[in-house]
């Protein structure tokens, strides 16, 4: 037996589901990406710790996956064991002073649709964020003016060895598109946002609004990671691509959106390796004939 036929056997016995060979493509806004060498989903918090001691212990590397909407994995796949946070059972609970918990495997969707149904307002601006709470704590998501750490009160998380913290804002360090988690290891496990009550209409309004704005302005009916660049100071990433012609510029099945230069959309059956080579492409473009150097927003995963 090898050691991912021990940790699958072991899985199982603890309510997990688990595949072997799973396509990442499955698993990722993109659509591309190799396998996984074993793909996990745990049970509940403590399944998922007792199967991190599991895979320490036989020495195996681990990668924690949300809703796969900011990564890119590579065409050669996963030599890992991944483990998916996004559980059917995840639960979201609001209090009548309007906290709302939930874990980190629950979309950012669905937090701002109860957010909503509970006539609670502050979270309108993540509503059409693709990404998972944990994701979203942990590179401090944002959009039109707003970000996480605007509304988040804590979080939990558990280090690799087993050890379960909880999180207050000020411990989170959160930055432009950054946290404490990007260096410390830490797997987020849960979060508290604080929303303040509002009219329902009013939120709807804005809710929408936002909506509108990302189906007028980006290539949502494309997959992609959305930005793939953070925003360089004193600057606008798209305007920059834009400004160097280089819209609609392809490579394999990855092309620069003609809709939002800002995005690398998957036009039909593009490699991580097409992504991989526009990126650096515009990254040469833009430094030789802006003189701006572009940092990736989204991850590469090997």
């Amino acid at each position: 037996m090898n050691k991912y036929e021990s940790i699958y056997d072991f899985a199982v016995n603890n309510n997990c589901r688990a595949n072997f060979d799973e396509p990442m493509s499955k698993h990722t806004s993109f659509k591309i990406g190799g396998s996984a060498s074993l793909f996990v989903t745990p049970s509940d918090d403590d399944a998922l710790i007792n199967l991190l001691e599991k895979c320490a212990q036989e020495n195996v590397r681990t990668y924690i996956l949300g809703n796969g909407s900011n990564i890119l994995v590579s065409d050669e796949g996963i030599d890992a064991v991944v483990i998916s946070m996004c559980r059917d059972e995840d639960q979201i609970q609001v209090s009548d002073d309007g906290i709302v918990s939930c874990s980190a495997g629950v979309s950012l969707m669905k937090v701002c649709r109860t957010a909503l149904k509970n006539s609670l307002s502050g979270l309108e601006f993540a509503y059409g964020i693709p990404g998972s709470v944990g994701g979203a704590v942990y590179m401090n998501a944002g959009a039109y003016g707003g970000e996480i750490k605007d509304v988040i009160v804590s979080c939990k998380a558990v280090s690799r060895d087993g050890v379960v913290t909880e999180f207050k804002k000020e411990d989170m360090l959160l930055g432009y598109r950054t946290s404490v988690f990007n260096s410390n290891d830490y797997i987020i496990l849960s979060a508290k946002f604080r929303l303040i009550a509002d009219n329902p209409d009013n939120i709807k309004s804005r809710m929408d609004d936002f909506m509108n704005r990302r189906k007028t302005k980006q290539p949502l009916e494309y997959p992609s990671a959305g930005s793939v660049f953070k925003r360089p100071e004193g600057y606008f990433a798209g305007a920059l691509i834009e400004e160097c012609g280089l819209k609609g510029k392809r490579i394999g099945g990855a092309e620069v959106s003609v809709k939002h230069s800002g995005f690398i959309i998957n036009v039909g059956s593009a490699t991580a390796d097409d992504v991989m080579k526009l990126v650096e492409f515009v990254k040469e473009t833009v430094k030789k004939e802006k003189g701006v150097e572009l940092e990736p927003e989204i991850r590469i995963v090997r």
